[in-house]
């Protein structure tokens, strides 16, 4: 498996190795041992979480839990494509509030590492997409962050026309990054 550090060095981009013959392919997706020495410090586990978005440009996020039930989470496209991004909120981080945007698919089974202290999200490049995502903690909605996609303040470049979008409830009405900060800043 190959390991990427990306501009926010606590991000991880994983690769794995696919081993091709006439039949198509294998892939080992997860190891714990290379893992862990990859990103420096036991993970571990506890909940897996699976989606399937029917439509292109589909958008989850952004979400996070806040500390003492911060979740790591672990993605890969098992189908499609997506673009994924994490945004530094932890407190006192130089790179607080900034940002890692890679595209994710099932062709190449990329896996990307988003740790605690981090929103995360995703919009769907193609139809008929799934993702799971391994997380750190359990769902915990009382403790849960959720911030506007396209917030001023973050200027993440999606790619997309925003009109095309397709959100739930919840996200469209996702509060600002600001207003983020005045209420969960000190606990991301």
């Amino acid at each position: 498996m190959r390991t990427l550090k990306l501009s926010i060095p606590e991000i991880r981009l994983f690769t794995p190795l696919m081993h091709r013959d006439d039949r198509g392919y294998f892939v080992e997706n997860f190891r714990q041992d290379k893992f862990d020495i990859a990103v420096g410090n036991p993970t571990f586990f506890v909940q897996e979480n699976y989606s399937f978005s029917k439509n292109q440009y589909t958008v989850r996020g952004l979400h996070a839990q806040f500390a003492p039930h911060a979740q790591g989470k672990l993605v890969r496209c098992v189908r499609g494509k997506i673009r994924d991004v994490a945004v530094d909120v932890r407190p006192g981080s130089a790179s607080f509030g900034r940002s890692v945007m890679v595209d994710l698919s099932a062709a190449d089974a990329t896996m990307l590492w988003v740790p605690e202290g981090f929103l995360h999200g995703f919009i769907t490049l193609e139809a008929d997409t799934e993702v799971s995502y391994k997380c750190t903690n359990y769902f915990a909605p009382e403790y849960a962050i959720n911030v506007n996609w396209q917030d001023q303040d973050l200027d993440l470049d999606w790619g997309v026309d925003p009109a095309k979008a397709i959100l739930s409830e919840k996200d469209q009405n996702a509060q600002s990054f600001k207003e983020f900060e005045l209420q969960f800043g000190d606990r991301a």
